[in-house]
């Protein structure tokens, strides 16, 4: 099964390119053998979202803000290696 590609598109005008360099170094820590890269993508106008594959897994608009690295860890799970467990991510409180 060929490794997805995870496409983070951030506002350069809102300079966000430090968040979405931070999201990506913490996908790549947590599915190190599951992701086969990820493209941090310049955009402008507000937008931030990320991609996995076809699927869109966060959209800053649609999502109301940006996600909990932990929400975000789930999110891509989901899509790229559903029922893995996220260790203490996957509890609640």
């Amino acid at each position: 099964m060929p490794t997805p590609r995870i496409e983070i598109t951030f506002c350069t005008q809102c300079r966000w390119l430090l968040r979405a360099q931070w999201y990506a170094g913490e996908l790549l820590q947590s599915f190190p053998d599951e992701i086969g890269e990820i493209a941090l993508i310049p955009a402008t106008g507000g937008v931030f979202r990320i991609d996995v594959g076809d699927e869109r897994v966060w959209n800053r608009k649609r999502d109301d803000g940006f996600p909990e690295i932990g929400e975000l860890k789930r999110r891509v799970r989901d899509v790229i290696a559903p029922g893995r467990s996220l260790g203490h991510t996957d509890r609640t409180e």
